[in-house]
């Protein structure tokens, strides 16, 4: 796909492809802290809403003044969509309502979007792609960030002619996680809360990738992008190193822990009395395999690839992601292309709403990484014949009626569902059975 060398065509040209980045958070600054080493980008525009902050975080990222001073700031995206030049823009928010209206304001405007924030993908993802595809652009999963790596094994499994068996993650997991709040969160991460703020850490944020919101989300937007399916009752986050992938991830009439053969699912780096996980996969990304003729198989045995014992399953991973750092393929792919690094195509997964405790009627739920609930990642159609309520919709509405712990919460709990452009995206999602 030679990006590189097209994108030096292009500065070389002085026709670099200019970008608009939503929310200059540190996803985003980690990308923006490339794009001076990486001829043919340009940084046109940054909203965020306070630009000050979003300023600081590019001279953290080695900006210069003179640097800055070409850089459109402001808080208002259409107002900067409308007056500026761009060719791509990146949301990365990480506020999934902001999000969904932030694309489709670029969509109106003819603008592909790289959406960094995965909350909105898995919230109507299908939906937002689309609307893109109705305006003739693209709309691409975040190169970099999980899902979209994890996708790209999947493409390459897929058209090596092999049959993914499962695809997904690692991360850190324990059961207790469930119940994190951002008050006991640092206790997990064995951080002192002075230290986190000393940091900038956001505990909720921080929360969310313990408690199992953001594992579920980001395998929504792969089971989206990809039509692999997802567990019923939610991700089991079993220990695995690189080693045991393909033993773990396979059928459990094989002896594996899955449903059945093509599901995303995570893998823990904690086994569950604690202990570290040999060769863990905390930061990477797998998919495991398998072929259907003899030939191929004794190749797997032939060429060194990590097998079960039976030598039918094998799994390939990448044990690192470097998130904003690895950003531009996603943006090259669009504007050079038309491209998108993922999107989603179908609805297989949701993420619901479950309680962390006994809930009460006229309690307030706060979110993704709150203290109320957290997200459990079910089938959409489940989801969406319970009539169950997606985290991204959890935050600031007030129940009407209890909801007892590890259940989750359904729409009708509620006391009203403000409208929003995503929940008017979510009425038109059909459910890929």
């Amino acid at each position: 796909m030679d990006y590189a060398r097209r994108l030096r065509e292009r500065a070389r040209r002085g026709d670099p492809v200019r970008v608009a980045v939503v929310g200059m958070g540190k996803f985003a600054t980690m990308f923006a802290s490339r794009i001076p080493h990486t001829p043919g980008l340009e940084l046109a525009a940054v909203v965020d809403l306070d630009p000050a902050r979003a300023a600081r975080n590019l001279r953290a990222a080695g900006w210069g003044e003179a640097d800055l001073a070409r850089i459109r700031f402001a808080r208002d995206p259409e107002r900067v969509l409308d007056g500026t030049a761009v060719d791509v823009v990146v949301e990365a928010t990480g506020d999934p309502l902001a999000a969904v209206r932030h694309a489709l304001a670029a969509f109106a405007r003819g603008l592909p979007v790289v959406m960094v924030s995965v909350e909105a993908d898995a919230l109507c993802g299908p939906a937002l792609a689309a609307e893109a595809a109705r305006a003739g652009v693209g709309y691409a999963l975040a190169w970099g960030d999980q899902p979209a790596l994890v996708w790209d094994l999947v493409e390459w499994a897929r058209s090596c002619g092999l049959r993914v068996v499962a695809a997904g993650k690692g991360t850190k997991y324990l059961p207790v996680y469930h119940a994190s709040t951002p008050e006991t969160v640092w206790e997990h991460y064995g951080i002192g809360p002075e230290r986190a703020r000393a940091g900038g850490m956001n505990p909720k944020m921080f929360n969310s990738f313990l408690d199992g919101t953001k594992s579920a989300i980001e395998m929504a937007a792969v089971a989206n992008a990809t039509g692999l399916a997802v567990p019923r009752d939610g991700l089991l986050f079993p220990p695995a190193g690189t080693h045991r992938l393909p033993s773990v991830l396979r059928p459990a009439a094989e002896g594996g822990v899955l449903e059945r053969a093509g599901m995303v699912e995570v893998v823990s780096s904690l086994e569950r009395d604690g202990t570290p996980v040999a060769d863990d996969l905390r930061w990477g990304v797998y998919v495991v395999f398998t072929a259907e003729d003899d030939y191929a198989r004794r190749c797997f045995e032939e060429y060194g690839l990590v097998t079960d014992t039976t030598g039918r399953y094998a799994a390939l991973w990448r044990p690192f992601h470097l998130i904003g750092l690895e950003l531009a393929p996603s943006v090259a792919a669009l504007a050079l292309d038309g491209r998108p690094t993922g999107t989603p195509l179908t609805w297989r997964g949701d993420v619901v709403a479950c309680a962390k405790r006994d809930l009460a009627a006229g309690e307030q739920l706060d979110g993704e990484g709150g203290a109320t609930v957290w997200g459990r990642l079910v089938p959409a159609s489940r989801s969406h014949e319970e009539g169950l309520l997606p985290i991204g919709l959890a935050h600031g509405v007030r129940l009407a009626r209890p909801v007892a712990a590890g259940a989750p919460v359904r729409v009708e709990d509620l006391e009203a569902l403000p409208e929003s452009e995503a929940l008017r995206l979510r009425r038109r999602l059909v459910p890929d059975y």
